[in-house]
């Protein structure tokens, strides 16, 4: 029964967002999300605990504000997605270099004899970039949390996702999927920024301190020689995106003879690269997460 009212209300909030105008599911969203900042007070303080072991340097006010900013950037990711949902939101026009963007990805499609593997993270609007990426040639295989409710789930999460060709699968099937996507010269996409079980992962450092990270895209890596390829999506000042596409990290730590150690030295290659886009953009990266395991 829980199940059933939970999938309700979200058709009916759907319904509401398409109805609504766009300027006041942006400022609906800000709202809710701040009012969230000032009564969670747990989360709060873990974003804020966050960014002060990540940047020293900064003053305590000054964290302050890039906290609330974190909840802000984070309340128009929602608003957008929402929008995403309900038809009101042109991908490509949001994309202010689409058509270097769409060159480089088809480049990539074609140069890729044994598939890509896009790494990524929760950064800016991640959906958007899946979404994106799809619709230029590079659909893929993305790899996420199975939700809670199936109703949702089954009928709005995972259609959604597949819109343009993407598959979705959950995290427990996933690295038979992906062999096999690979073997056939596929693509698939992982979100590495998140804390990982101690199953398959290694602490390694991001912003300075030991963090649980999957070891999945090194091990595909050393077993197929995919592309790995470093791929994010960042809001810029006037409200539309720069895709980010990095050059692909072809290191395999050849230095290194014992496969344990090469898989972690290949592994914080990958948190160095989403580290640094990080810290261009700090305000658009999930910091609510409990990523050190703090």
């Amino acid at each position: 029964m829980r199940e059933k009212i939970e999938y309700s209300l979200v058709k009916l909030f759907l319904w509401l967002a398409k109805i609504a105008p766009r300027s006041f599911i942006y400022a609906m969203m800000k709202g809710l999300t701040l009012l969230v900042y000032r009564l969670d007070k747990k989360r709060r303080n873990l974003t804020i605990q966050n960014l002060t072991m990540a940047f020293p340097e900064k003053t305590s006010e000054e964290i302050l504000a890039l906290s609330k900013e974190v909840y802000t950037q984070l309340s128009i990711t929602i608003a957008e997605i929402l929008l995403m949902f309900t038809g009101q939101f042109n991908i490509d026009k949001a994309i202010k270099n689409q058509e270097e963007a769409k060159k480089k990805l088809q480049n990539i499609a074609q140069n890729s004899p044994h598939g890509v593997i896009v790494m990524t993270a929760h950064f800016s609007n991640w959906e958007l970039a899946a979404h994106f990426l799809a619709k230029s040639g590079l659909p893929m295989l993305a790899i996420g949390r199975k939700g809670n409710n199936k109703l949702i789930d089954t009928n709005i999460t995972t259609p959604f996702r597949e819109k343009y060709g993407n598959d979705a699968v959950s995290k427990k099937k996933a690295m038979l999927v992906m062999i096999k996507r690979l073997k056939n010269a596929g693509n698939v996409g992982l979100l590495i920024d998140q804390k990982a079980g101690n199953l398959n992962s290694v602490k390694v450092d991001f912003f300075g301190q030991p963090a649980e990270t999957t070891l999945s895209i090194a091990s595909l890596k050393l077993k197929f020689d995919s592309l790995v390829v470093p791929i994010f999506i960042a809001r810029q000042s006037d409200g539309l995106y720069e895709m980010i596409i990095n050059e692909p990290l072809d290191y395999v730590a050849d230095e290194i003879e014992d496969k344990e150690k090469k898989l972690e030295a290949m592994t914080l290659k990958y948190n160095q690269a989403i580290e640094e886009v990080i810290r261009k953009y700090p305000s658009q990266w999930f910091w609510m997460h409990n990523r050190w395991r703090i």
